[in-house]
């Protein structure tokens, strides 16, 4: 079956401190978007994964989180299958939009009705969290509170649609990173309005700081006609600009002022699942 596999944006993402077993506590309010990539997987005799990949950037190997959700599956169902994924490229890897983690749990929804092993939502966020923080919020594909280190998930349907521009240098953000950089400050970010809600991420400061570049697009997008807000989504690099008008032009805008390798997408979020 072939499956999309929906990008998030953190619309409000605070970090609330260490914890005890090495990750951090977060409150983060995430919202699925329209942009996705497109997997398709097979299942049949024998036992192993065999991933493809139209981008050469991303790794095809056991390390690639699709693959580890293949064998997840496998291993806490007691089934023996092999695997094929073929995965599409749409989101781009290290930008903060959750593709990787979005690919893992897509694999999970598709091997489960293949394989009509009628495991139900909370079965297969149990089997994401496994795999990383954010998985687990992909299996339900609905706007939603998610906390402790991401994998608790609570969907909310108050939301407002919202009408995104995507905008990303080329350069990604390390997570690891990021939060070893809070974890040194502390800090907290500075919130923008967009409709009814408030946006924030803490991560702003610390990130601006090391990658200069984003606080300067930042701010001149916020600028720009037809933006109602900007934000960074997780740890980065990607900036999304709430757009409140036709925003017409502002495409070449951008590559004329930050040049032709910003990657910049029209999407929509897509809160309802």
């Amino acid at each position: 079956m072939t499956i999309d596999a929906p990008a998030k944006v953190n619309l409000v993402l605070r970090i609330l401190g260490r914890r005890s077993d090495g990750f951090h506590e977060i409150e983060t309010l995430m919202v699925p978007l329209a942009l996705a990539d497109e997997i398709s997987v097979t299942v049949s005799e024998g036992s192993g994964v065999q991933l493809e990949c139209d981008d050469p950037g991303v790794p095809v190997d056991a390390s690639n989180l699709a693959a580890r959700a293949a064998v997840v599956f496998a291993e806490r169902t007691g089934r023996v299958f092999r695997t094929g994924i073929v995965l599409k490229k749409r989101i781009p890897t290290g930008a903060g939009l959750g593709g990787g983690s979005s690919d893992a749990a897509s694999v999970l929804l598709a091997l489960n009705r293949l394989l009509e092993a009628g495991l139900d939502a909370g079965a297969l966020e149990a089997m994401a969290a496994e795999l990383g923080s954010d998985v687990a919020f992909f299996i339900q594909r609905k706007a939603a509170w998610c906390r402790g280190r991401g994998e608790l998930i609570e969907p909310v349907d108050d939301v407002p649609g919202l009408r995104l521009l995507m905008v990303k240098p080329p350069f990604p953000v390390p997570t690891v990173w990021a939060y070893k950089a809070w974890s040194a400050c502390g800090g907290r970010g500075i919130a923008a309005a967009a409709e009814t809600l408030e946006l924030v991420n803490d991560f702003e400061p610390v990130v601006f700081e090391k990658y200069v570049l984003l606080a300067v697009m930042k701010d001149w997008l916020g600028r720009q006609e037809g933006v109602e807000a900007v934000m960074m989504s997780g740890s980065g690099s990607t900036l999304f600009a709430v757009l409140k008008g036709a925003a017409d032009g502002i495409e070449e805008r951008i590559r004329g002022e930050f040049g032709p390798q910003v990657w910049m997408c029209r999407t929509r979020t897509a809160g309802n699942g």
